[in-house]
């Protein structure tokens, strides 16, 4: 298996350390816009596991906007396995670059949505992912896999909720993905900043489009974001944390595959990050049309968002000013085997400390990115298999978990945890 990562920022640097460390693929190219953060994380491996390893890994630069370039770069390398790990506004082109070049697919956030131009609190209008689904058939005639959305959220939250469908539940009554965290970032003075731990890009894009929800026969209805509000006990030392309705993947993939009455998102996200938002909102900065601005150069164009983005902090240097730990879960109610009510919370937890001090990666962008490599690693040995586009639900969960966990693999630890079924909210 030879590999083709496109996109050397936070993601894309925790996905390299952690490949250096398995052997399943014949070689790994590094690729971004700026070489140079290719070369520096390549760097990296050489130092901590000896040119031997580094020698399987290469960089080059690439033009993730461009589909030709994109093509081109996978066919003079010989890829037959894309990772996406550049901001879903570049997906159109990598998706429809990897499939002119015939190879084969992967990406842990899909393409983008867009409202309902009448009525966008009710109605979804283009859905996320609609624009890869629709395009099915095609990969399917090609005999290749395009494996969508299998990050953490998406991704292994999708394999949590295929295994609790398949292993633990007769029937489901709601799957909630349910993701917080307590962490903090601090300058140098020790005070707190803001300062997202993930592309404030995406971040601004998922939580003030209208969210949706899943509703046996209904089907998709979206909602006002930030809607639903309550709070969420999660484990670990994180504790109670407000969590509300924010537009996601999972709402739209696991009802494709797994028979469940709802499907929601909540996200944990703090009454200060709400203000900001809303506030980002209300001036505009959300928008991602490129307006003229005057400098001192003269008249330049520049979109909203992307200014936003450049001001704050890049999630991939602030590990160093971090602490905490992040819960990505989901909690499923129903019926057990047996028909009794149950309530589950399955979920894995990642501590920044520990993060930092093994890769150098702070927990939110390394917690992305295992989840890519240990599903390429099922793939390369025939137990994933499959074409067409299909998210990680369509899959065994078990040989994903098991490898997950593997003291000699990925050596992380998932944990399914009762909750009592009259307030599932809540640890018992």
């Amino acid at each position: 298996m030879r590999i083709l990562l496109i996109g050397a920022g936070g993601v894309g640097e925790a996905i390299t350390k952690l490949a250096a460390g398995r052997d399943f693929y014949e070689h790994f190219f590094v690729a971004d816009y700026d070489q140079s953060r290719a070369d520096r994380v390549i760097d990296w491996v050489a130092k901590r596991h000896g040119n031997k390893v580094a020698d399987k890994f290469s960089s080059k630069q690439i033009d993730a906007s461009n589909a030709s370039n994109v093509t081109e770069t996978i066919r003079s390398t010989e890829t037959d396995w894309v990772i996406n790990a550049v901001e879903p506004k570049f997906l159109p082109t990598i998706f429809s670059g990897t499939f002119t070049a015939g190879a084969n697919y992967i990406d842990m956030a899909m393409s983008l949505s867009e409202v309902h131009e009448t009525d966008p609190f009710h109605l979804p209008g283009l859905k996320l992912g609609d624009a890869q689904y629709a395009l099915n058939e095609q990969w399917v005639r090609a005999n290749k896999l395009a494996i969508v959305g299998c990050g953490v959220e998406p991704g292994l939250s999708n394999v949590f909720a295929r295994y609790a469908a398949d292993h633990l539940f007769s029937e489901i009554d709601e799957i909630g993905v349910r993701d917080g965290a307590n962490l903090m970032v601090t300058n140098e003075a020790g005070e707190e900043i803001f300062a997202p731990s993930f592309s404030i890009w995406t971040t601004i894009e998922e939580c003030l489009n209208p969210p949706v929800i899943y509703e046996k026969g209904k089907g998709w209805v979206t909602t006002a974001p930030f809607s639903e509000p309550e709070i969420f006990e999660f484990p670990e030392g994180i504790g109670s944390v407000e969590c509300v309705n924010v537009e996601h993947e999972e709402v739209l993939m696991l009802p494709r595959h797994i028979d469940a009455k709802r499907v929601t998102f909540k996200y944990g996200l703090g009454d200060k990050f709400i203000g900001v938002l809303k506030t980002l909102n209300m001036l505009g900065l959300d928008r991602t049309r490129p307006v003229r601005v005057r400098s001192a150069q003269g008249p330049v164009e520049v979109a909203p968002r992307d200014l936003v983005a450049a001001v704050l902090p890049d999630p991939a240097t602030i590990g160093p000013h971090m602490t905490g730990k992040t819960c990505a879960g989901v909690l499923v109610t129903g019926k057990d085997k047996t028909g009794k009510q149950r309530a589950t919370y399955i979920y894995h937890v990642a501590d920044n400390a520990e993060t930092m001090a093994e890769y150098g990666s702070q927990c939110v962008v390394w917690q992305t990115a295992f989840n890519p490599l240990i599903a390429l690693e099922l793939v390369s040995k025939g137990i994933w298999a499959g074409n067409g586009v299909l998210g990680p639900e369509a899959f065994d969960s078990v040989p994903f978990l098991d490898l997950l966990s593997s003291t000699v693999a990925y050596n992380q630890r998932w944990q399914v945890q009762e909750r009592l079924p009259a307030n599932p909210l809540r640890n018992p």
